[in-house]
Formats: C-alpha cells, structure tokens, sequence
C-alpha cells in the first residue's frame, strides 16, 4: 500500500512526534467491581526455571537491537526542539479516557503521548518492545510468565513516582473496566503480585502464549493516586494526569485538545524515547466533516494531514500554495499487510443471519464502477485480510494444520474457501451488470426469497434495512451500493450521522450495516480473537 501524506514546506523539524493517521483500503468483505489479584505462584531459583533476564521482548526471535542501543534507527536524536504542530481530525470528542468505551468518544493523541506503557514498541520490527517504564524483564522460555523491573526514574508528571503498586493498580482497573481486548486479555492472568515496590510479576494461565506477555507490556500505567475508580467509567473532560512527554494543557470539548511539552518528561534520555516528541505544542483540532477540514488546510490552518480521498489526490491540490511548493505532497511506500475498509453487516439483526442474503448482497457491489467513477481508478480490490503480504490467503489452498483444525467445521466452510479458488466478483464496470445480478437472484431464490412486484421478499416481508455512515465520501459510495441492490428489490436506505452519533451507535450495535476499517499486522495475534471470535 501506499500512504499519501501532505505537509507544510520547511517546518525544520524531522521525526517529531509518534502522532499520525493511516489510510484504509476499499474493499468489499463478505461472511463475516475490582477483582483483587491473587497470591502468585512461588518463585522458583532462577536456574531451575532457565530464567532469561531480557532487555526487550519480540513476539518472535530474539530483538534487533542490543541492549545498549542508543535509539530507534528511524529516529534522530539530534533533531531540533521546538514549535508547534497543528493537527485536523474529522468528527468530534467528549472524553479524556480513551480506556473505556461507555465513557464517549475519546479524544485522539492521548496514548503515547500522555499515557504510556511499560514496554515501547519499534516499528522497524514486526512486533518487538524495548524498555520504558519496565526498565528489564525476566521469563521463562515456556512464557508461562513475566517479571517487569520498573525504571527507578520513571514517574508522573506532578513528580510522583511510579511503582508497583500503580502497575497493580492499571491491571486490575482495565480487567474489570477497560475496554473488551483488555479485558479479554487480562483475563489469561493467573495471578499478579508485587515482590517489591518496583517489581511485579504477572503468572499466566498456560504455557504457549507468545504474546500475551507483549499485550501486558504495551498495557497504560495509570496513577492509582489521581484515578477516580467511581468514575473511570464515565465521559470526562478533567484534564488526565500520565507518564509522558506531553500533558494537556487546554480542551475546547468536541473541537481541540492541545498538548504542552513537559519539560520535566523522565524518559527523555530513554534510548526508546530519543529523537521523539520535539514540538513544544501538538494542537489537535475537531472538524466535522473532511471538507471542513481539508478547507482547513488549504487556508493554512493546520501543518500536516494523511490524505484519503483519491479524488482529492488528483485534483485537489490545485490552489495556489500547492503549486508554489509551500505544501510538499508525497506518496509513501507502506509494506505493512494493507488492511481493508468495507460493508460491515450486523449479524446481531435476524435479517443478517441467512448467510445466503449476505452473500447475494455482496455479489452487487460493483467495486469496478466505483474505483472507475468515484476513485479514479487509484484503488485495488482487496482479497485478504492480510492482503500483499505472505499472511494472505488468497489464492492459497488450506494447510495440512489448518485442515486439521477446521475438521468440526468443515462442513461449514465453502469447498471453493478451502482450496483458494474464491475471488471477489468482477462486474463488466456498466454498473448495471446483468450476469452479477442473475447470479444474486439465483442465491436468494434457493434460500427462499421471492420477488414480488419490485421488491424482495421473505415470507411476505420485504428485505430492507439502514446503511449507516459518518461522511459524506462513505456517503456517496453508499448510495451507489444502495442503486444497486434496489436492482434485486433491496430497500437499502443510507442515514448520514454526525460523529457521536455514530460512535455511540456503533459501540452499541444500533445499526444494520455501516462501512468499517480494520487495520492489519505484521505480527497477528489475540486481536484476532476479538475481531472474529464468537464470544466478541
């Protein structure tokens, strides 16, 4: 994939801040009260469990970088300080705790920059961490558990110190009232325990897992002595207290966050910190479409965007400070797994359950018109989840250990599945193909659905449902998905809500289908689980 970045011209600032947006992939997918831990396990002599004393952690291997390493290669720690970004993001917020989904729309920039975990992550590697809070760990080959050893310098911004207790503190809260990927991976612990003020110790519940130890690494430290446990789980605009190189120094709710440099930040000379986080400011503004935001831009209002919109891509940046140079606009080569954005059914509604209708339903999305007419012609159909990467499936027939693990379900698996035949349907690009909608019709007539007059129907009623979508982009490819399935007697209406809206709908499954991005790694883990698990 290639990600599209425009920024302002000569701002003399590289590798300024970890802060950034992706770009998502076209693509039209179908089928698819505090509990107090306990007493761990004894500590067994090091030479017994073959214990490994570690300054990083990689899901596979060992990590790249030795233990003295000074920084990351993609940074420069002689990068000049200073200035201030200004950011655009699209839609709005009203919430400061990006941990709890019932608490709103929390505002972006906030992990990472103010919050921070006990492990960073490299992105020059698949999935390897080095020291932050956790100045060195300990664990077993088997991975049946971990000991972090806390950075003695590490602390919060109003000078207190953190320490184990504040680790304990985070673990326990997010488990119980943390978003549903902690709470699903928190609950692999067996038992956490502080030895000591600076150490703790996480035993897990099996032997195998290689990445539940990273998922502990990478969780936020928060200060048990600043969180309100009464009211974590509510919306909140109080200015949050962290770790990390940046504090909140001003909210205007639903339309800007600025975060102020501190000067006092503690991991600074932290190898995994150096060259990072130079401006003095990042003011993070809320617009509520993209046009406003791009208009935004245009009259130099903000520093950098990703872009994506391929119709903008071609044909706007046509004004005047494009075509002087003072905006740089460049593509960026991206050989991470590609991710996808598509339809999005809602299984919990029963008209979604007929694996049939879902199937005839897709058939008519002609993605050859809309990449021709409303992308000029910039995207590619994705296939896989893990498209352009050697994790796709495409094209590839099912393993032996794969087989092998499917075996109670095989006969719910499509034969043309197994075999890596399946290939998304390509139309003729008329927008009208008849053949695409002879086939449809085909499908939904052995599951038993008729048409009637112009409408489809089953058992008497007609097939209809609400497309959901944020923006007017999703919007436009909506309705062209909406024009063609009213072919097959589909009553699909489009409703366009604002950000919150759409937020609060989407965390309570208020809708019937809407346009949805994921975004794919290199190194796959229990994500998968709460994307595609049944108990997710």
């Amino acid at each position: 994939m290639t990600r599209v970045a425009i920024r302002r011209q000569a701002t003399g600032f590289r590798h300024l801040s970890r802060f950034g947006l992706s770009l998502a992939l076209l693509a039209f997918i179908l089928n698819p009260q505090l509990l107090v831990a306990g007493p761990s396990a004894p500590i067994r002599p090091a030479q017994e469990l073959k214990l490994s004393h570690a300054h990083g952690l990689a899901m596979h291997g060992d990590p790249a970088l030795s233990e003295d390493f000074h920084h990351f290669p993609y940074a420069d720690p002689n990068a000049r300080k200073g200035g201030q970004l200004r950011i655009g993001l699209s839609g709005t917020f009203d919430s400061l705790n990006p941990f709890n989904l019932k608490s709103g729309s929390a505002a972006q920039g906030l992990v990472g920059n103010v919050f921070q975990s006990l492990m960073a992550r490299s992105l020059d590697e698949p999935f390897t961490l080095y020291p932050l809070i956790a100045a060195s760990i300990d664990l077993d080959p088997e991975r049946s558990f971990i000991v972090f050893h806390l950075n003695p310098r590490a602390h919060f911004s109003d000078g207190a110190p953190i320490t184990a207790a504040d680790v304990l503190f985070s673990f326990n809260l997010l488990k119980t009232k943390g978003r549903p990927q902690q709470r699903g991976a928190f609950s692999l612990v067996k038992n956490v325990d502080a030895p000591d003020p600076m150490t703790v110790r996480f035993d897990l519940r099996g032997v195998g897992d290689r990445e539940l130890p990273l998922i502990l690494a990478i969780m936020p430290v928060l200060p048990k002595h600043a969180t309100d446990l009464e009211r974590f789980p509510d919306a909140s605009l109080a200015k949050p207290l962290g770790s990390g190189p940046y504090t909140v120094a001003d909210v205007k709710p639903g339309a800007r966050l600025l975060l102020q440099r501190d000067p006092n930040y503690w991991g600074a000379d932290t190898p995994s910190q150096r060259g990072f986080y130079n401006f003095d400011e990042i003011d993070i503004q809320y617009f509520r479409d993209g046009n406003s935001l791009f208009e935004a831009f245009k009259a130099g209002l903000l520093d950098y965007r990703d872009e994506t919109s391929t119709t903008r891509w071609s044909t706007g940046y046509e004004f005047p400070a494009a075509k002087d140079g003072r905006i740089v606009k460049e593509a960026l080569k991206n050989d991470m797994p590609k991710g996808l954005e598509g339809f999005v059914f809602n299984t919990r509604q029963s008209l979604f359950k007929d694996i049939k209708l879902r199937e005839a339903l897709g058939l008519m999305f002609d993605f050859e018109w809309v990449n021709a007419n409303l992308y000029s012609g910039l995207y590619t159909r994705t296939k896989s989840f893990f498209d352009e990467s050697e994790l796709s499936s495409s094209g590839k027939a099912a393993s032996q250990e794969e087989l092998k693990l499917l075996a109670p379900y095989l006969s719910d698996v499509r034969k043309d599945i197994l075999g890596g035949q399946w290939r998304p349907p390509i139309h003729d690009g008329s927008g009208r193909d008849r053949e695409i909608a002879k086939q449809a019709l085909e499908i939904l007539a052995q599951a038993g659905y008729r048409i009637k007059g112009d409408v489809l129907t089953k058992d008497g009623a007609p097939v209809s449902f609400e497309i959901m979508v944020k923006d007017r982009n999703q919007e436009r490819l909506a309705l062209n998905f909406s024009s063609s399935l009213r072919r097959i007697g589909v009553e699909a209406q489009v409703r366009l809500v604002d950000e919150v809206q759409y937020q609060r709908r989407r965390q309570k499954f208020d809708f019937d289908m809407m346009i949805g991005q994921w975004v794919a790694s290199a190194s796959p883990g229990n994500e998968q689980r709460n994307r595609w698990g049944s108990v997710s």
